[in-house]
């Protein structure tokens, strides 16, 4: 008997790098550090703000020589300027090259600079196919701050890729398979608008709180996806009540490896109906500080179960998908945008 050997099937993974609005850092981190430096989109970047509050996000390679303009390489920051440390060239907020020590600074010196938008304080920058310009804006940052703790941001890094990571926002199968939740249903069709993707479900969820007291939370979600960079979660638990907000902030480093940011927002209710952990007796502002310290906790701790498996899945481009799918196909659809050039290559038929 001759066994006939079929080739394993082909998939084409996604480029690592899709079109779309990436985070860069914090303000706050940025202002704290003056320069940062960091490998971001495969690229070496800087970035720094004035005393207007204006931030660059730059290439950190000095267009005059070619010197790395980062701190480790001594670049720094004097009067709002950006000072490369080989020949002491000056950069403003613009990447234009202002003044060097010995000469007129030329005009054509000027770094290559990504728009920035920000939101609550993080700032994001647009990386585009080719160094085209943005197709599309991030929401505008119109967040209420009334009663939210301040931001915690969490990171985890790992190998991956945001188009698996942001797929969770529809794949809610595997919050009950992955995750444990119970009762996980979905309450309005997925939908999609050009850039934007929306997904809202209800969900339980059981914690446990010190490994002796068990908490039970009765949950709505609504997420909103603008691209594979930025996923924006608002959730309702109706049984204390609270409120909690959750960015997943999926960032490529150099085509293997990504950063999720994770940052979070709680405000606890004025009255909570239930007493959680005591924190009905604290100041509303310390509830809600240590209310997202413990939520984001366990947000950590889904994460980590989600990273086991992406680290080590292959990407199907053609997935066997049932009925308990969802709107993978959907979402599948939505991610082709932010590959301008596998796009053209497939209206080309190249």
């Amino acid at each position: 008997m001759v066994t006939e050997l079929r080739e394993p099937t082909k998939t084409v993974s996604p480029s690592p790098f899709p079109e779309g609005w990436y985070f860069v850092e914090t303000r706050k981190a940025i202002e704290r550090a003056g320069l940062i430096e960091k490998t971001w989109m495969g690229e070496k970047i800087v970035a720094w703000c004035d005393d207007s509050g204006r931030v660059c996000v730059a290439e950190s390679v000095c267009p005059h020589l070619g010197s790395d303009l980062g701190p480790e390489a001594g670049g720094r920051i004097c009067e709002d300027r950006l000072v490369c440390p080989f020949h002491g060239f000056e950069f403003d907020t613009t990447g234009q090259c202002v003044a060097t020590p010995f000469a007129a600074p030329p005009r054509s010196a000027r770094l290559r600079v990504f728009e920035t938008h920000e939101v609550v304080g993080m700032i994001f920058a647009w990386w585009g196919e080719g160094g085209r310009e943005s197709q599309w804006s991030l929401p505008e940052d119109t967040l209420d701050q009334e009663g939210w703790s301040d931001l915690y941001v969490q990171s985890i890094r790992f190998p991956g890729h945001p188009q698996e990571t942001t797929e969770n926002s529809v794949d809610i199968a595997h919050l009950r398979y992955v995750h444990g939740y119970d009762n996980v249903d979905r309450t309005h069709p997925v939908g999609v608008d050009g850039h934007l993707l929306v997904s809202r479900w209800d969900f339980r969820s059981v914690r446990k709180i010190a490994r002796v007291a068990r908490l039970s939370l009765d949950c709505s979600a609504h997420t909103r996806v603008f691209g594979l960079g930025y996923s924006y979660v608002e959730v309702r638990e109706h049984s204390i009540p609270m409120d909690m907000r959750l960015w997943i902030l999926a960032t490529p480093i150099d085509g293997t490896l990504i950063d999720l940011y994770m940052p979070t927002q709680m405000r606890p209710a004025q009255n909570p109906r239930r007493r959680v952990m005591g924190l009905s007796f604290l100041p509303h502002h310390l509830r809600a500080a240590i209310t997202n310290r413990f939520m984001a906790a366990y947000q950590r701790s889904d994460v980590l179960q989600d990273v086991t498996i992406w680290t080590r899945k292959q990407y199907r481009s053609h997935p066997r998908l049932n009925r308990a799918d969802g709107e993978i196909s959907l979402f599948r659809d939505y991610c082709a945008q932010f590959y301008p050039d596998a796009h053209e290559a497939d209206c080309t038929g190249s």
